[in-house]
């Protein structure tokens, strides 16, 4: 007799195995014999029984600690253990479970991929890529997919995309090179673009606090590792003490890293100049395909009872909901992981985005139909959107509006949460973006060294790990108030809109929408004030 089948359909986007042009731009060919010898890792998602009541926890801002986390809201490893002996059977290698129990994955060649989970793939080109995917939904036999909730990973192309923006340099720049045929950034000018960490500080109410982020760790998911002499590089011309030993690198999978493209340096640059004293640890996934990405938030998740002060963890990567169609196991999987990052108290700022409310999905910057992006739609992170920030002379803030390219609105998937209801919040039914927001305009970019030359940087990839280092700078205060360390932040952010930690946003469009009074879908509550923003958390 024969068992009967799971099937996963919202594991991925049906396409056609035909030479044909399919769904989302992608063209597929049918598979030939040379490539079923390729080998996949796939995640296999499991349900956690839980998953409600922890969703609850934390949307009423409390925590839990990763024994109770195991304990009470984890998977039955009977469940994950029958899977694996069947993996095993069916010949897949490279066995092993997420220190959290939630996925196990698996490795395997094309072919026996098709066979055990009775799919067909084909040969998908998109963007000049090619990659082997599946055309149709995976099964499991009942006995050992009754408790997987998604199998992920067997559609590649799709991928999360980096948000930052290089802007091109201006005439000189501040390590006083003499002027050369290459055009370089802004003259050294206080308080002008680019920004240097003192005058974001000091633009945001941050300047000459008694905070440095001194016991804290900020976490950084990426792909790969910055240069060291970049980084280097930054803190002399920021003047900020050298301490290589701050910068951790974590190679998630022990594999060749992509070269340096800009993100990374980014986001280490920033975290390290924000919190000075703070540890940070940066987390390469080694490609940005969700599947190890995943793989990099199961190995921070893990680390979280080991690394007691990374309370803050950085993500500018994102990928617009529409682009995962039927896919929507793979937001599920990785909402489980992110869930958990913040029943830990860990709070994790996502990027929103930087081509405004119509992303495309290359990361160029193309318009795209009206959506949000994931993760920035997800429930347990704090998404940070964009402004358009200039500076007077004496480092006051001269205007601040919304980054066009600053992402935001209505996620498609995700229900409103509790902490952004209510008769001031736009009418609706789902999860709004951006939370809040900060600098991010090229035009008036971040100074950053990469390959040892400076660059003008902006898009919510500066946001974010900003947002990080003043997370750790709060948590910081917290710990010498003798306070906790800060639980999901948003749950305590929304009460104080349109109080003095928050200053208003009130110009400026990202296409969809508009700045406004109060919160909006462009800047979300607004900027920080960060002096009234730790006086309100540490009371």
């Amino acid at each position: 007799m024969v068992e009967s089948r799971k099937v996963f359909g919202d594991s991925v986007v049906p396409i056609s195995g035909d030479v044909t042009l399919a769904p989302h731009g992608l063209i597929a060919q049918a598979a030939q014999a040379g490539h079923r010898t390729e080998s996949m890792t796939i995640l296999f998602s499991m349900d956690v029984d839980e998953q409600a009541a922890l969703e609850d926890k934390v949307a009423r801002g409390e925590t839990v600690t990763y024994d109770e986390l195991q304990r009470d809201y984890a998977p039955r490893s009977e469940d994950a253990e029958r899977l694996i002996g069947w993996l095993q059977h069916e010949g897949y290698t490279d066995i092993h479970r997420s220190a959290d129990r939630t996925g196990v994955y698996a490795t395997a060649t094309i072919s026996q991929i098709e066979k055990s989970l009775d799919v067909n793939m084909a040969r998908v080109t998109k963007g000049g890529l090619t990659y082997t995917a599946a055309t149709n939904a995976p099964s499991l036999p009942i006995s050992v997919g009754d408790k997987v909730s998604t199998i992920a990973g067997l559609q590649p192309f799709r991928r999360a995309q980096k948000h930052f923006r290089m802007r091109l340099p201006q005439r000189h720049n501040r390590l006083g090179a003499a002027p050369s045929d290459e055009v370089a950034p802004a003259p050294n000018v206080a308080n002008a673009a680019p920004y240097l960490v003192s005058e974001i500080l000091g633009a945001y109410g941050a300047g000459g606090l008694p905070v440095t982020g001194r016991g804290q760790t900020i976490a950084i998911l990426i792909d790969t590792f910055p240069s060291d002499a970049d980084v280097g590089a930054f803190w002399t011309h920021n003047q900020i003490p050298h301490a290589p030993a701050r910068i951790e690198k974590v190679n998630v999978k022990q594999t060749h890293l992509p070269a340096i493209e800009g993100e990374e340096t980014l986001d280490v640059q920033w975290a390290s100049g924000i919190a000075r004293d703070a540890q940070v640890r940066v987390y390469a996934s080694g490609s940005l395909a969700f599947v190890d990405l995943d793989l990099a938030l199961d190995r921070i998740i893990a680390d979280v009872p080991k690394t007691p002060g990374m309370r803050q963890l950085s993500i500018s990567l994102g990928l617009g909901e529409t682009f995962f169609g039927g896919a929507r196991g793979e937001i599920a999987a990785q909402h489980k992981k992110l869930l958990r990052l913040a029943a830990l108290g860990v709070n994790v700022f996502v990027s929103s985005g930087d081509a405004g409310s119509n992303p495309d999905d290359t990361g160029h910057g193309s318009r795209g139909p009206l959506q949000t992006e994931y993760e920035s739609s997800d429930p347990c992170v704090i998404a940070v959107g964009g402004t358009s920030l200039k500076l007077a002379p004496d480092g006051t803030v001269a205007s601040e509006t919304a980054w066009v390219g600053s992402g935001g609105g209505a996620s498609a998937y995700f229900a409103r949460p509790s902490w952004q209801r209510g008769a001031a919040m736009p009418t609706g039914s789902k999860r709004l973006v951006p939370d809040v927001s900060l600098a991010a305009d090229p035009e008036e970019g971040a100074f950053l060294i990469l390959h040892q030359k400076v660059t003008q940087i902006g898009g919510t990839s500066w946001s974010a790990p900003v947002w990080a280092g003043f997370c750790a700078l709060i948590n910081e205060a917290r710990v010498t108030a003798g306070k906790p360390p800060l639980p999901f932040l948003n749950p305590l952010i929304y009460p104080l809109r349109n109080s003095p930690c928050f200053r208003d946003v009130q110009d400026g469009t990202n296409g969809g929408y508009r700045a406004s009074r109060g919160y909006d879908m462009v800047t979300g509550l607004g900027v920080p004030n960060l002096r009234e923003l730790i006086a309100a958390l540490t009371r």
